[in-house]
């Protein structure tokens, strides 16, 4: 039997606070939650998910070169912060040449005006903001789809 196309999904800064942190703008689910759903639609959809976070730039990185190197059919990121200030993830999103789709479970174009350049969507395949947890699936369902 063949193996199912692999899925990075990169959670950055602060997420591991999900659920608690903020809940009117990113909801109450936590990122144990979103990421036990996604296994479960990624399940369904024949996809194998290497799911991971970290509050440290060079991580996600590292982590981003690393789904080039294994051969990932696709990234889903969520940058957090690092979306407006990150060149570097910008840069390593670009250089990989593998379909990246970046997740913001907030629309940051309706927040505060810092939040509105978005470093990482400008060399990001896709970016689906504002659909809370249902966006990681969404960014799912658009890479069971390239």
């Amino acid at each position: 039997m063949a193996t199912p196309p692999l899925i990075f999904v990169l959670n950055g800064p602060n997420l591991n606070l999900l659920g608690t942190r903020e809940p009117e703008i990113y909801g109450s689910a936590t990122l144990d939650d979103i990421s036990a759903t996604m296994v479960e639609h990624a399940d369904q959809l024949g996809l194998e998910l290497d799911i991971r976070q970290s509050n440290h730039e060079g991580h996600l990185i590292d982590w981003l070169h690393e789904a080039r190197a294994r051969g990932a059919k696709a990234v889903i990121i969520n940058p957090g912060g690092y979306s407006h200030t990150s060149v570097a993830l910008h840069d390593a999103v670009k250089a990989i040449g593998t379909p990246v789709i970046e997740v913001h479970l907030s629309d940051p174009e309706t927040r505060e005006p810092f939040r509105h350049t978005d470093l990482v969507a400008l060399a990001a395949t896709q970016v689906i903001k504002g659909q809370g947890a249902q966006g990681y699936l969404a960014a799912l369902d658009e890479a069971a789809r390239l």
